[in-house]
């Protein structure tokens, strides 16, 4: 038997009949798109915001102040160009997601793990470094938001040492672990919206900001357009710093898991268990009202806290043995989810991410290299120095809003790095124990190293760090890319069945992995020319596309190694 392709039942839109009557045509037609437009995007806006968090995190913070400080508005084209990239990256990796069902981490892991030939070879040389490689940027990514919000702390609260700061911004730990597990097969709704209200602070703080100070806006404007001022002395280093500090790799680990959750269908409804013993039942009967809701109250908290580290059993089906074996999503999945995710991704990159990182750029500009002060435009300015400047000239108020957009900035992206963390080591080893511990893992290995650094050598040490992480990013960085635009470039990977599998027990249609899981039987050649694909892999202007930024990027990288190692690049 065949499984029924359901159409999607929008919720009814309220209407007025009398207004509806009375109102013109384009009124009524102007109503029911925005009606669309909304559902739409309640359903599917989420992944998006929690993707863009990685795009202005304190490490683009350094970069876009130092960028504005020593060269004014001329790397804003760089800027505008690294978003784009990033979109790019971004829309390939939920693309993946939304049409395999699986992240990016675990294809990673079905490519290289048991090849037909050479297995252990292929398994220790490729994809065990591969693992290694991505927590490296996973460590790097979080120990910058972990000295960025140290520091955003330290500005709003002088008090506060820098290792007090970092102590107190790793605590935003314990709220991931209240909201759940974000990478489930549905999407935490609670753990979105905390995000984006981040997101809307940083906004709203620079955008405010921005106000405040004196722009000249056609010069701001004209930085949007290439010009030859990018190659010049130094300003190219600084240019390869935006891009390896924009396009971040655990974001596009990040992306392609939420990209498999089902936006759709409604959430399932959860079990309430109501037996219990029958000498706890006697003993209720001789309680008060409030020792019963205390004893009950206590009962239930101490079994969500032993379920938070119970190693749960993954939703996620047994890997087969290659891509040739897997089963995608279902067609009606994949024409329900595709486009809304990427106009998703490429509206709050491009919406957030990206003006985010240009005012940033502007108000560097604007308060260092435009204006005749005791910084000027010789050195470039650190976090601490951008807010002495706009305390000292544009005001207090202005000051505090820069440090909690820095803070919320750095809290923002520090949990989506944790969250990555765990994806990563989901998805490359298929860990059986519990997301509470993998998190609190990934937190410690930032925290340690930024504790040392805090400690031992303060502020200075901490600018250096952040410098440091950047780079240590922008190397990872083209080791990620390439599987990614390689598996979106393959119709193997990339092709979903249009035509339902027979789902009968009796059918030959599906057999049994030695896990147990449901895979899809070898088919001969003209089996496989009469079934009906759909084929969502790039085109050949996408796949050009996707090797050419993958080639500015190692670009980039060798032009950073020879310049660091000649000390040049500071």
């Amino acid at each position: 038997m065949s499984i029924p392709i359901l159409p999607l039942v929008e919720e009814p839109r309220p209407q007025d009949s009398s207004s509806a009557r009375k109102s013109p045509q384009w009124v009524s037609s102007l109503y029911d798109v925005g009606w669309t437009v909304l559902h739409h995007a309640r359903k599917h806006t989420g992944a998006g915001i929690v993707c863009s968090v990685a795009y202005f995190d304190p490490g683009n913070w350094g970069v876009d102040l130092q960028a504005g400080s020593q060269y004014g508005y001329k790397l804003l084209f760089v800027v505008l160009l690294s978003g784009l990239f990033a979109a790019f990256l971004q829309v390939l990796a939920t693309r993946l997601g939304v049409v395999t069902g699986l992240d990016l981490a675990s294809h990673c892991r079905l490519l290289f793990y048991d090849r037909p030939r050479h297995g252990r070879i292929w398994r220790w040389a490729v994809l065990y470094p591969l693992y290694a490689l991505s927590e490296v940027a996973i460590v790097s990514t979080d120990l910058a938001e972990l000295l960025g919000s140290a520091i955003a702390l330290n500005l709003l609260f002088p008090a506060l040492p820098l290792w007090g700061g970092v102590l107190l911004t790793s605590a935003d730990v314990l709220l991931i672990l209240a909201l759940g597990n974000p990478l489930n097969g549905k999407p935490v709704r609670m753990f979105e919206l905390i995000i984006a209200a981040l997101v809307f602070a940083v906004l709203v703080c620079m955008a405010i900001i921005i106000g405040k100070t004196t722009v000249q806006w056609g010069t701001a404007f004209d930085g949007f357009v290439p010009s030859k001022e990018i190659f010049a002395d130094g300003a190219l280093y600084t240019s390869v710093g935006i891009l390896g500090a924009t396009v971040m790799p655990h974001s596009l680990f990040l992306g392609s898991h939420l990209a498999t959750q089902d936006r759709v269908a409604g959430a399932p409804l959860k079990t309430v268990s109501t037996t219990t013993s029958s000498a706890f039942s006697f003993s209720l009967r001789n309680e008060t009202r409030l020792q019963q809701v205390v004893r009950r109250s206590l009962r239930s908290f101490g079994t969500y806290c032993a379920s938070l580290f119970r190693a749960e059993s993954s939703n996620a089906p047994a890997l087969p043995a290659s891509h040739a074996e897997k089963e995608n999503n279902s067609y009606a999945f994949v024409a329900a989810h595709l486009y809304h995710a990427m106009v998703d991704i490429v509206v709050c990159l491009l919406g957030f991410a990206v003006i985010i990182n240009s005012m940033i750029l502007i108000l560097a500009s604007a308060v260092f290299f435009y204006q005749s002060g005791e910084y000027g435009n010789e050195s470039p300015a650190s976090l601490f120095d951008a807010h002495t400047l706009i305390q000292s000239t544009i005001g207090k108020g202005a000051a505090l809003l820069f440090a909690l957009a820095l803070l919320a900035a750095g809290q923002s992206a520090s949990i989506v790095a944790t969250v990555a963390g765990q994806s990563v080591s989901e998805g490359f080893l298929r860990w059986k124990v519990s997301p509470v511990v993998r998190r609190l893992l990934t937190r410690l290995l930032g925290l340690i190293p930024s504790m040392v650094v805090a400690v031992a050598v303060g502020p200075s040490g901490i600018n250096t760090l952040l410098v440091i992480s950047q780079v240590v990013l922008s190397i990872v960085l083209p080791f990620i890319t390439f599987p990614l635009v390689w598996l979106t470039s393959s119709s193997t990977v990339m092709r979903v069945r249009k035509t339902p599998l027979n789902t009968d027990s009796n059918s030959p249609a599906l057999v049994s992995s030695h896990s147990g899981a449901p895979q899809r039987a070898p088919q001969t050649e003209k089996q496989e020319e009469q079934t009906d694909f759909v084929d969502y892999s790039n085109g050949k202007i996408v796949i050009f596309i996707g090797y050419l930024i993958w080639l500015v990027i190692v670009i980039a990288n060798v032009y950073v190694i020879v310049t660091l190692g000649m000390g040049q690049g500071g």
